[in-house]
């Protein structure tokens, strides 16, 4: 017959494992996604005209989203999600993100008011998550995967090179649809934004009210 010291004990070590370590698989994926932006910064802005360099950035930009989207699966499924990991994984998106969306400005290929549109509201939302976090944590919103779908795509195709023949030949048509996308993703940009400082200021209130 065990005692209730030996209770309490087997209590406390289900406890302790019941929480994950800082140092799982869905984190490493985390780090290799943060250690993927100056590569993929690297060759993107030293391509130089090379399309040998742009399929580079291209692949690299690839590698890492798709990073995003097994660490985030593994982390549920496997029960790794961690302090460390919910704060990381967001700030290694946007990094990505938000470089590339960057780049290509200074390249000349994306217009600045778009760039700059996404970012104060993807580092606004940020700065708005930490500023509630002792109340609650801000979940993502469907709208929200929708916007970091939007953005990867756009981004995916203006990295994408394409020969100069069918480049010239599909510019007009090309462009129009280019342009369409990127105003589709800064709306939902925008909207998303505007939700999760609704409810933000809903969390906010909830949580003072209670304390």
């Amino acid at each position: 017959m065990s005692s209730p010291d030996d209770t309490s004990m087997a209590g406390s070590s289900a406890a302790a494992r019941s929480v994950p370590s800082n140092w799982n698989i869905a984190n490493a994926l985390t780090l290799l996604r943060l250690a993927l932006v100056p590569v993929f910064g690297w060759l993107l802005l030293g391509a130089d005209g090379s399309d040998a360099w742009r399929w580079g950035a291209l692949g690299v930009f690839v590698l890492a989203s798709i990073t995003d989207q097994i660490d985030g699966h593994l982390a549920r499924k496997r029960g790794l999600v961690t302090d460390v990991g919910a704060v990381a994984d967001p700030i290694a998106d946007k990094l990505l993100t938000g470089f590339a969306f960057v780049a290509l400005s200074i390249l000349g290929e994306l217009p600045w008011w778009a760039t700059i549109i996404i970012l104060v509201r993807e580092w606004g939302i940020t700065a708005l998550r930490f500023w509630v976090i002792r109340y609650g944590v801000i979940s993502a919103s469907p709208g929200g995967k929708l916007k970091t779908s939007l953005q990867i795509v756009v981004l995916i195709a203006y990295l994408t090179p394409l020969p100069d023949a069918l480049d010239s030949a599909l510019e007009p048509a090309l462009g129009r649809v280019l342009t369409v996308l990127l105003v589709a993703t800064v709306a939902v940009t925008v909207y998303t934004g505007i939700d999760y400082v609704t409810r933000a200021i809903a969390l906010r209130r909830e949580g003072r009210s209670r304390g």
